[in-house]
């Protein structure tokens, strides 16, 4: 005769393994990568480019590129994308500035999208309870493309903000990341021309610059306003 032995390892492990995977522990997980990140911003202080400037031995494509791919990760920490954007004009100047702060705009977009995708949206999604955070989901889930646009076009609703209530929501990669670019282009080569000409604060491109800033701050006040009255309706 053969005694059974309980597979009790096995069923400890799994039942580690589901806790280790539910979605509050991956909730759990991106709050502590964001805390992470934003706690490394605050030691490093990337805004010292600004005054220090890119390291000399990288230069030409490869500089780009690697500021792209900082640009993106600063983002996902939290910093301000209009400081990243005045950084990227004041080392790159105007047309190589632009690529790669839209680079990094994507780049930082679309790893917070995937963070909240796969870590956030199993957690938040069952709160979503209140009648302007239904209408909010509503949008994003039903019209992506266009809101996405609209909210990256006028300024007013924070970066991260956005990347998350859109990974949240039901809306698709593809939308998303396109939105995000497209929307981007115009405040964001605001923002670098200004960082470009930053020098020369009364030559005509700086003071336009700083005037599409400030007329798409405002418009994006007024959206905003209007915005609000479009979400109660949904609710």
């Amino acid at each position: 005769m053969f005694e059974t032995v309980p597979a009790r390892p096995a069923g400890l492990a799994a039942r580690c393994t589901r806790v280790l995977l539910s979605p509050w522990s991956r909730l759990s997980l991106l709050v502590v990568l964001l805390a992470a990140g934003a706690t490394g911003v605050l030691l490093f202080e990337p805004q010292r480019l600004l005054a220090d400037g890119w390291p000399p031995q990288v230069g030409g494509a490869a500089a780009v590129v690697l500021f792209a791919v900082a640009y993106g990760l600063c983002t996902v920490a939290f910093v301000p994308r209009p400081l990243l954007n005045l950084a990227a004009g004041a080392l790159f100047g105007s047309q190589l500035g632009l690529l790669g702060a839209i680079g990094g705009t994507v780049v930082g977009a679309g790893v917070s999208f995937g963070l909240g995708r796969l870590l956030g949206q199993d957690a938040l999604r069952p709160l979503l309870r209140g009648r302007w955070l239904k209408a909010a989901d509503g949008q994003l889930s039903r019209h992506g493309f266009r809101s996405m646009l609209a909210a990256r076009l006028f300024p007013g609703v924070p970066f991260w903000a956005a990347n998350y209530c859109a990974a949240v929501s039901r809306m698709g990669w593809l939308p998303f990341l396109l939105a995000t670019a497209l929307g981007s282009i115009p405040n964001t080569a605001a923002y670098v021309v200004a960082g470009a000409r930053a020098s020369t604060p009364t030559s005509p491109a700086f003071l336009i610059a700083m005037g599409f800033i400030a007329v798409t701050g405002l418009a994006g006040v007024l959206v905003a306003w209007f915005k609000r009255h479009t979400f109660r309706g949904d609710a």
